[in-house]
């Protein structure tokens, strides 16, 4: 197996979340007790908020680029960024560091257009829907057109992820508040939803939904599974 190493701690609720997701995987295709051989570095995710929430980019990227040299200098073979939103500062990540980067939006563009896929509704926090750049790339690689960009649903979303699911905190309040604009997504012109935040789905049951939903945590877990066992 190769070694893959994961930028955590964007929160530590989704790393936790992935890093289950990832042995799960490895468990399934080689049975018996094989697990995954990861490295994680998991960051003070409340210093990393702090520079996202106010579109300090270059602070972000600064937070990350210690821990993903880290895991270069650990033995990592490829890096994940186990959060959507900081995917932003992936060119900078990328440019530090001599191994690849398993990109968020190019694993679920490719999952979206294998399902030939063309017309979604990508919900997350506001640096994530309302963002022009991830959106571009998830049209490009996906080769989908997207639902005009919610700010309130975004806004709504961002006090979730940042006062309650990051810190380990499930409500039903938030959990019949998601249900009910799902079903709403539903009613447009949309074929499937872009779960584009790693806490979500923690608050959202992917398999049980009016559109299919297309859950980043799982996608991009996947991924590095099969990055893991060589496939």
């Amino acid at each position: 197996m190769r070694k893959l190493g994961l930028i955590g701690g964007l929160s530590w609720t989704s790393t936790a979340r992935y890093y289950e997701l990832i042995n799960r995987a490895v468990q399934r295709k080689l049975g018996g007790l094989h697990s995954a051989t990861v490295v994680i570095d998991s960051l003070d995710f409340a210093e990393v908020a702090r520079c996202a929430s106010s579109n300090d980019w270059d602070c972000a990227a600064g937070q990350m680029l210690g821990a993903a040299k880290n895991l270069e200098a650990a033995g990592a073979e490829a890096l994940m960024i186990c959060a959507n939103s900081l995917h932003k500062v992936a060119p900078q990540i990328a440019g530090a560091v001599s191994i690849p980067i398993i990109h968020i939006i190019d694993e679920i563009g490719a999952k979206l257009k294998a399902d030939r896929v063309k017309a979604v509704a990508l919900v997350g926090t506001s640096n994530v829907m309302m963002d022009r750049d991830y959106r571009q790339k998830l049209v490009a690689t996906g080769g989908v057109s997207l639902l005009p960009a919610d700010a309130e649903l975004a806004g709504r979303i961002d006090r979730m992820v940042y006062e309650e699911l990051a810190a380990g905190k499930v409500t039903r309040d938030a959990e019949r508040y998601m249900k009910s604009e799902l079903t709403d997504i539903a009613k447009e012109d949309v074929q499937a939803v872009v779960l584009a935040c790693t806490e979500l789905d923690l608050i959202v049951d992917v398999h049980a939904n009016v559109l299919p939903i297309y859950d980043s945590t799982i996608i991009h877990a996947e991924a590095g599974a099969r990055f893991i066992l060589g496939e």
